[in-house]
């Protein structure tokens, strides 16, 4: 949860105070305020809860490709070892050969 989120919380709570105790005292122009603020609250809110859902995507995005590269470099360390391993088993068949065995 961040500051937008936690603020629009607070606007959405006293802006329905202010509608409750101006509509109780039949004052308009305070209930509309409160209304006013309730929906500042709601948008500051959701903006605040799209900021956390890129936060996150963006996290497991960087997670993700951290993996990938690891993968990647593994499987580039594996077919290394394999070449180097296949340049020695030639080199032991060329002896081999060589030797007359």
């Amino acid at each position: 949860m961040n500051t937008d989120t936690v603020s629009g919380k607070v606007d959405q709570v006293k802006g329905a105070v202010k509608q409750s105790i101006g509509e109780a005292t039949g004052n308009d122009r305070l209930a509309n305020s409160g209304a006013a603020d309730q929906i500042k609250g709601n948008a500051k809110e959701a903006f605040g809860n799209v900021k956390d859902a890129f936060k996150s995507e963006s996290t497991d995005a960087r997670a993700n490709a951290e993996v990938n590269h690891a993968d990647a470099k593994l499987h580039a360390e594996q077919a290394d070892h394999n070449v180097r391993q296949g340049i020695v088993n030639a080199s032991e068949k060329v002896k081999d050969f060589v030797s007359g065995k």
